[in-house]
Formats: structure tokens, C-alpha cells, sequence
């Protein structure tokens, strides 16, 4: 099996990198690439080091998966090459997603769609807060049927990038050391340190931020066209790990102690659920698991059929890089990869 990691020095690159060691997944042969910029470092692997590769100018003759982190942008471009040269694309960008010939893939939910990556040899991974909030919901909605789920996220600033993370590590300091406070110059509109942000990505006419719609439309394409979904998302001072509370709406009646116990079984899911003083999941012990946590589930008694939860999850991991992997394991378990030339 031979892999292409793109974006392997940025964030969720590094952390592609440690999920494949991790999981010992069966590449015979390990490429990386970046921007021109950051071509000819050396990137360590099994006991040696990979050279990182210009992806702008590379040969991608011979690869049979690329994992790819590179931005939207670079994504629209890469992808298509890449699929041309016969390598089946994982892309962690918004680009694909909703593309109606790529298949929007969460392994614990919908694996079987991976076969329609035939389609254009391109399958994408979905949002971040997406991912984790579609595992805690298809075991529920397998048993009960959702009607409308209301999220409210608190999302750390991990998901905006590495830059994001020391913005908020600089801001956090010139807190305690009565320093001038950066802030709307960097990656966030106002400060971050100590505050919270009611806002990702652009604005919509319908005065939804991007970052809520992505939710809807892609846990729609994920798990059910016909569940109606509105998002709040919310930038918090958190380093790694995204959070959400999570209020579902259900066609037939479910019980909390019912969902607990569904949730148990689900794959993926590991259900924290003690009403006593810290028995739930916060981001700082989600950070570097790969679980989707589960955490005050409860009914909802202001519709007929309703449920409360908290959500927590590693946003590098299963929102990207180890969803990601998860994906490439599945074509692999499945024989649905064809050799590279």
C-alpha cells in the first residue's frame, strides 16, 4: 500500500502521521508533502525520516491513498490530480463535501457509502464538529428516528490551526503580565483569552455563520435528509477539543436510561455519564483520545419525545486525522482499492 500524506507538516498533518504510526496502518511505501516552502524537511518515521515533498511539483504516480489536510483551496486542485494519477483522495477540507458525487464519510455511521468513491476516486471527510456530533446520533436515530436536533457547539481553537493556538497562548500571557491584549488583528475578530466567540467563519445571508451550516447540510447528507438541524458555534479558550450540548427531538418515545445503554454499544462511543460532581467528559480529558465521549444524558421535558446530551471529542483526531485513517482502513477491510499504476 503506498500513501501520500499532503499537508504533513501543518496540524492535522503531524497528527495523520502519529494516528497511522499508531494504528500501524499498512503502508509499504510513506510519501509526504507540503508547500514549497517547507519542501526538503525532514519528517521522522519508523526510526528514519521522510522527506517532505513540494506538492505543487510533485510526480503522483504510484499512490493508491492521499490523505490530504491542505486547505480548501489547494484541495480543489490537488484532489482532481491526484484522482487522475489513480489514487483514491481522503480530503480533511470543506471543498468536497458536499459534492454530490463524493461520498461525506463517518465509518461509524455510513461505511457503506465509501464504495461511491469510484465516483470521482474522492471521498471527504465531514467538519469537525460534524464528525462527533453524527456518532452520538445514528444509535439513537437507528432505535428512535430523529425529528430535529438544536446544537450549540464550544469549539476549540485547535480547529482554526497552530497560529490560532499561539495567538491564544500570547493573548493568555499579556493577560497576567497587564500587557497590550492583540486582538481582531490575528485569527479571531475579538479577543480570545478569557472570552468566547459567537462566531466561525463567514457570515450567510441567512445570518447563520458558515460553520453552523456546514452542520446542518452535512449531518443531513451523513445520516438523514429529513432531520432538521440549527446550529449555534462558539470559538472558546480551549486548546484541543470541541464540545457540544446537544438537544434532540425524536419521532418515537426513548428513554435516557434506554439511550445510555444504546450509546454504550454504539462504535466509537464511550459513554461518562455520573450525576456527581465531575462525572462527565471535559475537552482536557478527550484531548489525544480517539473516543467520542458522551456525557449528561437526560430528558427533555418540553417536547414529547426529547433528550439532552453533552458531547466531547478530540477535534484533531476523530474530526480529522483519525476519521481520515478510519476511512482508508475501510477501503482497505472492504478490497475497494484498486493498485495505482
Amino acid at each position: 500500500m503506498r500513501v501520500g500524506v499532503f499537508g504533513a507538516t501543518g496540524q492535522v498533518g503531524s497528527v495523520l502521521r502519529s494516528v497511522l504510526a499508531e494504528r500501524s496502518f499498512p503502508a509499504d511505501d510513506l510519501r509526504f508533502f507540503a508547500s514549497a516552502r517547507s519542501a526538503g524537511t525532514r519528517l521522522p518515521w519508523a526510526g528514519g525520516e521522510i522527506v517532505v515533498e513540494d506538492a505543487a511539483a510533485a510526480q503522483f504516480s504510484g499512490i493508491d491513498i492521499a490523505l490530504c489536510s491542505t486547505g480548501a483551496t489547494a484541495s480543489r486542485l490537488l484532489a482532481p490530480r491526484l484522482a487522475e494519477a489513480g489514487a483514491v483522495v481522503i480530503d480533511n477540507t470543506s471543498a468536497w463535501r458536499m459534492d454530490p458525487d463524493v461520498p461525506l464519510i463517518v465509518p461509524e455511521v455510513n461505511p457503506d457509502e465509501v464504495g461511491l468513491a469510484r465516483r470521482k476516486n474522492i471521498i471527504a471527510n465531514p467538519n469537525c464538529s460534524t464528525a462527533q456530533l453524527v456518532v452520538a446520533l445514528k444509535p439513537l436515530h437507528d432505535r428512535a428516528k430523529i425529528k430535529r436536533v438544536v446544537v450549540a457547539t464550544y469549539q476549540s481553537v485547535s480547529g482554526v490551526g497552530r497560529e490560532a493556538m499561539d495567538e491564544l497562548f500570547r493573548q493568555t500571557r499579556a493577560v497576567f503580565v497587564a500587557d497590550l491584549i492583540e486582538s481582531g488583528s490575528g485569527k479571531f475578530t475579538k479577543q480570545i483569552a478569557f472570552n468566547v466567540i459567537p462566531h466561525i467563519d463567514e457570515f450567510l445571508d441567512s445570518g447563520y455563520a458558515k460553520e453552523e451550516w456546514k452542520m446542518m447540510v452535512e449531518t443531513q447528507k451523513i445520516l438523514d435528509p429529513d432531520i432538521q438541524l440549527t446550529a449555534t458555534c462558539v470559538r472558546v479558550p480551549v486548546f484541543i477539543g470541541h464540545s457540544a450540548a446537544v438537544n434532540v427531538e425524536f419521532e418515537r418515545a426513548i428513554t435516557a436510561q434506554r439511550a445510555r445503554a444504546i450509546l454504550r454499544e454504539a462504535p466509537g462511543v464511550l459513554v461518562v455519564d455520573k450525576r456527581e460532581d465531575g462525572g462527565y467528559v471535559t475537552p482536557v480529558e478527550a484531548a489525544g483520545e480517539d473516543a467520542t465521549y458522551v456525557s449528561r444524558i437526560r430528558k427533555d421535558p418540553t417536547v414529547e419525545h426529547g433528550l439532552s446530551l453533552w458531547v466531547v471529542t478530540d477535534n484533531l483526531r476523530k474530526g480529522a486525522a483519525l476519521n481520515a485513517v478510519q476511512i482508508a482502513e475501510c477501503l482497505i477491510n472492504r478490497r475497494l482499492l484498486k493498485k495505482a499504476a
